[in-house]
């Protein structure tokens, strides 16, 4: 039986071991290209994989698992078993990532509770979640002939809190379900955040995060160990060899020489976890939102992250930099030719139909009926849009609209012709519209653009989406209303022998076939502001303002034969044909 201790060194069956992991989250990873990543995960020459566990994806609803398709995180962890790597798993209920709400199940936001805190009703879900994912990894511990060699307990917990008791809960909680493998906390690396998130006098591991400075880092780390009288091996949890992304603002981008000289600077004195190695795709609506002041950032939906494999799993620059690096620095390690996929094109792909949203809404939602709006949460939906709709009678020629405490992107229509587009800072301004019949039809489409996942707004009030507060029309509520939960998870039920009207959010279908298929991205360029479904996938949002223009279709969704794409844009912009091209595209931006 193999055995994994944390001792000053970590031992792997009584020898010294040092870790070289890469994180490749098996969520963001289309399940046909696992093996590609793990295998050349194992080519550089590392020996250990580390994956994030999101919860809102394992349990969207209250008692409702999904551990199938691209959430099988048993398979994933048998191939990289068979791949010879070892495993580190970070089951934490949160998990930041630059994921929707930090890996928070929506239903929490439902009740009265406090998150990331030592409170009754809080662990009760946690527990209850901990039944069923617990059976999932307990067998995959070393100590049971899996691969797992540690779990992490929370993550980056110093930098929300100091609740010690809670840490502990969420540990008991772990090892009352069968967990055995060596605990760690994993936090910044300076002083503050090591005292707060961290279990130290528990002598549970402790693990720091950054991109750069290792010396530095280190040594502030090694202070913290040297306090408490800890001998330990230092190692760097997240070592962000790139960066996320969000919309509006340019690609974040670092030399690969100087990456490969950062990481062996770290190797020289600890143990490594490469954040990300790939990093994937957010796909559906599951890109989270960095916080900052009154307004929330949302990411966009490649999570590529300027990792050593691109977005769609192939070596970079940084991968080869990286490669020659550990091949010059330890030349004992086995290395392996990485592997390459292809990607293929196809253009002119025709649009075959099309119908606007007002004309299919009853086929792809049933209305629910209240007297004062409801947020997203209270009727039950985690992701995506929500529409609003009510009859309001004109008591003057024209009438100031207000969308009263809206999130995260409101666009308000009149009789079905467009009034206004407001953000997050502009939901709540004057809309002046004129009234053309004695009663009109008002509907407002909201968008959930993602939760922050990341700071102290994680649990605040603004992370519930739709319309919070109500609609004013003149001085008042206005009542009665119907709401469409619009997840859109699949076009399934949208019925295209509908009408479409111009300048209404729409849903375009383009079929094609294909002799064979690859991976590839859809050209984006000419549309304005939606999702785009692949053979009833949703695999992300695109936006005209960029920095991405295109969306990565990984090439297990397609299929020799026929294929489709659906396309829900907002804006009212379409094009009669589209193209799927070999390289992503981005939009020209300056820093600043």
């Amino acid at each position: 039986m193999n055995t994994f201790e944390i001792k000053e060194d970590f031992l792997l069956n009584d020898e010294a071991f040092k870790i070289m992991s890469g994180a490749i989250h098996y969520f963001r990873v289309e399940p046909s290209d696992w093996y590609h990543s793990l295998y050349n995960l194992k080519a550089l020459g590392f020996n250990t994989v580390e994956t994030y566990v999101p919860w809102n994806l394992h349990e969207p609803k209250k008692g409702e698992f999904h551990f199938e398709g691209i959430l099988d995180l048993e398979r994933f962890l048998t191939l990289a078993q068979e791949l010879g790597l070892y495993a580190i798993v970070r089951p934490s209920p949160y998990i930041c990532a630059e994921w929707e709400f930090g890996g928070f199940p929506a239903w929490l936001l439902q009740a009265p509770l406090s998150i990331r805190r030592n409170e009754t009703a809080y662990l009760e879900h946690v527990a209850d979640y901990y039944d069923v994912l617990m059976k999932k990894i307990v067998p995959h511990q070393l100590a049971n002939g899996g691969n797992i060699l540690m779990i992490q307990i929370e993550n980056e917990y110093g930098s929300f809190g100091e609740d010690k008791d809670y840490l502990r809960s969420i540990r008991d909680l772990m090892v009352e379900r069968g967990i055995t493998a060596p605990f760690f906390t994993s936090d910044g690396p300076w002083r503050a955040t090591l005292r707060a998130g961290s279990m130290i006098e528990e002598d549970i591991l402790v693990t720091g995060n950054f991109g750069s400075k290792a010396k530095e880092n280190f040594a502030s780390m090694q202070q913290f160990f040297d306090e408490h009288g800890k001998k330990w091996p230092l190692m760097c949890m997240e070592f962000w060899d790139g960066w996320f992304n969000r919309w509006k603002e340019p690609i974040i981008q670092r030399d690969p020489k100087e990456l490969a000289e950062a990481v062996k600077e770290v190797l020289a004195q600890g143990s490594i976890n490469l954040y990300m190695f790939h990093g994937g795709t957010n796909f559906g609506f599951m890109n989270g939102c960095s916080a900052r002041g009154v307004i929330d950032l949302p990411q966009i939906t490649s999570y590529d992250y300027g990792a050593p494999l691109d977005e769609q799993g192939n070596p970079t620059e940084k991968y080869f930099a990286l490669y020659q690096m550990i091949h010059e620095t330890y030349p004992e390690l086995e290395q392996l030719e990485p592997l390459t996929k292809r990607s293929i094109e196809k253009n002119k792909i025709p649009l075959t139909d099309k119908v606007s949203l007002f004309e299919t809404l009853e086929t792809i939602s049933q209305p629910l009926q209240s007297t004062y709006p409801q947020t997203m949460e209270a009727l039950g939906q985690n992701t995506g849009y929500l529409l609003y709709r009510t009859m309001i009678e004109r008591d003057a020629d024209e009438e100031r609209l207000r969308v009263i405490d809206g999130r995260d992107r409101s666009q308000v229509f009149l009789n079905q012709e467009l009034q206004a587009t407001q953000y997050q800072t502009e939901i709540g301004e004057d809309i002046h519209v004129a009234m053309p019949e004695a009663v009109n039809q008002l509907d407002v489409l909201i968008e959930n653009m993602g939760r922050v996942n990341y700071g102290h707004k994680l649990f605040a009030d603004t992370q519930k989406k739709g319309i919070r507060t109500g609609v004013m029309a003149d001085l008042h509520f206005i009542t009665n209303w119907q709401q469409y939960s619009l997840p859109l998870e699949s076009c399934e039920t949208v019925d295209y022998s509908r009408d479409w009207h111009p300048q209404q959010p729409s849903f375009y279908r383009y079929e094609f076939t294909l002799a064979e298929v690859g991976d590839c991205f859809i050209d984006l360029t000419k549309f304005g502001k939606g999702s785009v479904f692949v053979n009833q996938t949703n695999i992300g949002r695109f936006w005209e303002v960029g920095p991405t223009l295109s969306l990565y279709i990984p090439n297990g969704l397609l299929k020799v034969g026929n294929n489709e794409i659906e396309i829900f844009e907002t804006e009212g912009t379409y094009q009669p044909e589209i193209s799927l091209l070999k390289a992503p595209l981005y939009k020209e931006m300056r820093e600043g």
